[in-house]
């Protein structure tokens, strides 16, 4: 009997909504599934974005057989640079998904340093002793497949983002009869999407996107600025096709959204008649009615298109009267102050403001309830390991399943880090190996920290109060303190506390034995803290001469 194992040990994806990544391990080999990225949360100042934490798969990288790649979305592809600077392996990816990678590659210069096999649903290959068969899925951007990975384990279908729309825009509805055929083989372990795990009924379809932009192209008196991801394709054939009907040109702004769009055209997946496709700086000297651009940040990024234009620090165009902005985008959880702040900047500009819940302008790539339960009936598998969104979707997708009647001892819901193995038609659980948020700032990534993230936290709330003291070999003060703040109340009542620090340090300094530095920051925090209930960051700077 062999001892061999197959173990899928979950990098990103489990427990939060992005920066999905997963591993499928056996014996010397590693099969890698997506490498995405994810949006900071309102308090990560100063954070560009997340990637996995995948040292696991460093420290083994010499195992990695290949990366396969679902879709072209930012939480499934965002990290492929991270990732191609650290290993070797080939990567594997439909036309769609490999022209949004190699855009993102040749934008950090890594191109020619990896290789990229291309694949097409309903293809088959082998990687390592892995055999995948990838199958079309509906999403909200073309290409998307999942995966049926036969191990010497058994058969496992990792669904990635899906939906089960009768209409879809591509005219291309999800592989049914695939998912049927890998039932009646037998399916070890369906790993599948939880994101609308807590939403009741079915996802419509993206069909329905095409009567409210309709209504919103019929009743604009002026320009239609369309925010949405610079990956979704099919987003921008139906604003293309809105555009067309009522005889406006369209432009897209921003590097990302010209290069996506440039690709998608290359590669067919965007049909855009050449009479209505316009650079933006045509589109800007056009009568406002005649034109609709589409921009980046429907996420209320701070430096996006979109979020420069409702502080008004857009360089290449501001708002106008009468310019109706339009957010087509889905949400994503955690990011909603910064998506209802750039909303509230950008009607406090002037603009008219379209978004959901108002009007139909996006519907969500990702399976409800109902469609869940279908896709549990469909593959019929021993064991379901939910997969893709927080925990709490990963719970109710192990409750809806079992309402299906579904085995609720065969449902393993895990986050990050915690490996699964299967030996011999059995799951048990492996160790739990560490990993986390490795935060991208700049060019710098995985040096920022937790605490460096709470440090900015600190300053951003509260403020700094820096204190610099000269003292003599005898540790007694030359000159009298230096106290300087920033982003701190200065008063309080009639008194103005830097004064009365000042005070309160020369009085310790004076009487002081032991670390003066620790004991003028314990003091001037306390101090600080009982006249404003603030708690700045208090920085110590002592010269001795």
């Amino acid at each position: 009997m062999s001892t061999k194992k197959l173990r899928i040990v979950p990098i990103g994806g489990l427990g939060e909504v992005g920066k999905n990544m997963m591993v499928y391990e056996y014996d010397e080999n590693i099969l890698l599934i997506d490498a995405g990225m994810m949006f900071p949360e309102s308090d990560m100042p100063g954070i560009d974005y997340i990637i996995p934490d995948f040292d696991y798969v460093i420290e083994r990288k010499d195992m990695v057989r290949g990366v396969v790649f679902t879709h072209g979305h930012q939480d499934h592809v965002g990290a492929v640079s991270h990732l191609v600077r650290e290993i070797s392996a080939p990567l594997y990816a439909t036309p769609l998904t490999r022209g949004l990678i190699e855009v993102n590659l040749s934008e950090s210069g890594l191109l020619n340093k990896t290789t990229i096999n291309t694949f097409h649903a309903g293809d088959k290959f082998n990687v390592g002793p892995f055999e995948v068969e990838a199958f079309h899925v509906c999403h909200s951007i073309p290409d998307t497949v999942g995966l049926g990975i036969t191990s010497p384990e058994g058969l496992i279908v990792h669904a990635t983002d899906y939906k089960f729309d009768p209409t879809p825009v591509d005219g291309w509805p999800t592989d049914f009869a695939k998912l049927a055929e890998f039932s009646g083989r037998g399916v070890l372990a369906l790993l599948a999407d939880s994101t609308n795990a807590d939403q009741p009924g079915w996802t419509p379809s993206e069909k329905v996107l095409d009567a409210a932009l309709d209504t919103i192209f019929q009743n604009a008196l002026g320009r239609i600025i369309i925010a949405s991801f610079a990956s979704l394709v099919s987003r921008m054939q139906q604003v293309a096709e809105a555009a067309d009907r009522h005889g406006r040109k369209i432009a897209f702004v921003g590097y990302s959204m010209i290069q996506n769009s440039k690709m998608a055209r290359q590669l067919g997946y965007l049909n855009i008649p050449s009479d209505i496709l316009v650079d933006v700086n045509e589109a800007l000297n056009m009568r406002p009615r005649d034109v609709v651009l589409m921009a980046t940040g429907s996420q209320g990024e701070p430096y996006s298109i979109m979020g420069r234009l409702s502080r008004g620090t857009n360089r290449h165009f501001d708002l106008l009267k009468d310019d109706t902005i339009v957010l087509s985008s889905h949400t994503i959880p955690g990011n909603e102050e910064n998506v209802y702040q750039t909303i509230n900047r950008l009607f406090q500009r002037g603009a008219n403001v379209v978004y959901s819940p108002l009007s139909h302008v996006h519907v969500s790539g990702h399976a409800k309830q109902d469609e869940m339960k279908l896709m549990l009936n469909l593959a019929k598998p021993k064991y379901l390991i939910p997969v893709h969104g927080e925990l709490r979707h990963l719970k109710q997708h192990a409750i809806l399943a079992e309402e299906s009647g579904f085995p609720i001892e065969n449902v393993a819901v895990v986050e990050n880090g915690q490996v699964l193995e299967f030996e011999n038609g059995k799951m048990s659980f492996g160790e739990r190996i560490p990993g986390g948020y490795v935060f991208v700032d700049g060019t710098r990534v995985g040096d920022i920290g937790p605490s460096v993230v709470r440090e900015r936290e600190a300053l951003a709330k509260d403020g700094v109060v820096a204190i610099s003291l000269v003292l003599n070999q005898k540790g007694r003060l030359r000159a009298e303190p230096e106290i300087v703040s920033r982003g701190f109340v200065y008063r309080h009542g009639d008194k103005d506390i830097i004064d009365e620090a000042k005070q309160k340090v020369v009085a310790l300094v004076e009487h002081a034995e032991g670390d003066i530095h620790q004991q003028v920051t314990k003091s001037t925090r306390s101090f600080l803290y009982s006249k404003t209930k603030k708690r700045p960051v208090v920085l110590v700077n002592i010269s001795w001469v």
